[in-house]
């Protein structure tokens, strides 16, 4: 059998995307983006954004060059996605109508941002899907912007739902929704990795995502000049809070995030060794360096393997030949 099949029987296998998700929204930098990840491969998302990328007034001219760019060859790995207006925009039925009508089978997913609630999302889920299901693709992802009081009340209902991969937290409205009682310094680090209320807000969308095997993905990083803001920003994101995925706003930001989340070539090595021992013990237990070892750690360990080969890490021969054997049927 294979690992995913031992090791995940009658469970959700969690859902796994690329660390690194990079808005963009002039035509000039979505083409860049589009390039750079042409030359670097699907190892980061490129969301093309409506909601703060369009000018005032040429709205309906912006989703149109959404839905021309999203069916160029340039979308080669079809890992592009699109923030649309909110659901209570006038704009939004016009995003949903165009990109989605016009490209859902090139896009990744849709962003749906500033949802009050569940029922915000669910209205906005099935628009998204009547168009979706029109177009010939009945199965596009949507994520969900976690950045209103009423989102982070409902987070586990919205996490719940089926069509949700997943989940981004949007720190800046957030703060700004609590009318000047959080500073404006926990909009950044160190404030937002401190701040109280910022920090139970991630911790509750964390453990939504996960309850639900979905992808949490931290908020961004406004510092754009200074690479190693973002690092440790992400660095802190995946190791103290459980973020396994971030926002870029720059390209210069792309790597940097993506070094953050991918498991370090011990973590790979350490991995490889352990489930190796585990396929030859046919999944039973196992003891290695005086720890012992079962299908609870293999499937962390499986997990790890899966993470670095979606970020593009050259993998050891031994892992390679793990992660890359075929499912069977």
């Amino acid at each position: 059998m294979h690992p995913s099949e031992v090791l995940f029987q009658g469970k959700r296998q969690p859902a796994l995307l690329p660390a690194c998700d990079h808005y963009a929204g002039s035509e000039k930098l979505m083409r860049k983006s589009m390039a750079l990840q042409q030359e670097l491969g699907p190892v980061f998302d490129i969301t093309f954004d409506c909601e703060d990328g369009a000018a005032a007034g040429r709205e309906r001219e912006h989703a149109e060059l959404v839905a021309t760019l999203l069916n160029e060859v340039g979308n080669r790995h079809k890992r592009i996605g699109a923030r649309l207006h909110d659901l209570h925009s006038p704009h939004f039925q016009q995003d949903v109508d165009i990109i989605v009508g016009a490209a859902a089978r090139q896009l990744a997913y849709v962003v749906l941002p500033k949802p009050e609630g569940v029922a915000d999302v669910l209205r906005a889920k099935e628009a998204v899907k009547r168009a979706a299901d029109k177009a010939g693709r009945p199965d596009l992802p949507v994520h969900v912007l976690i950045e209103t009081h009423g989102a982070l009340h409902q987070v586990f209902e919205i996490a719940a739902l089926p069509q949700v991969e997943c989940l981004s937290f949007g720190i800046m409205d957030f703060v700004s929704s609590h009318n000047g009682a959080i500073p404006a310094a926990a909009m950044r680090t160190p404030g937002q990795f401190t701040h109280p209320l910022v920090v139970r807000a991630k911790l509750e969308m964390v453990a939504a995502c996960h309850a639900f095997d979905k992808v949490a993905s931290h908020n961004v990083t406004t510092d754009i000049k200074d690479s190693a803001v973002v690092a440790n920003d992400a660095t802190r994101a995946a190791g103290e809070f459980g973020f396994t995925r971030m926002w870029s706003i720059h390209p210069d930001q792309i790597k940097p995030i993506i070094k953050a989340f991918t498991p370090r070539l011990s973590e790979v090595n350490e991995a490889t060794n352990i489930l190796l021992e585990a396929m030859a013990a046919n999944w039973g237990p196992i003891a290695q360096h005086g720890r012992l070892h079962d299908r609870a750690s293999y499937r962390y360990y499986w997990t790890v393997l899966q993470r670095a080969k979606l970020a593009g890490l050259a993998l050891p021969d031994a892992a390679a030949a793990i992660v890359n054997q075929p499912e069977t049927i």
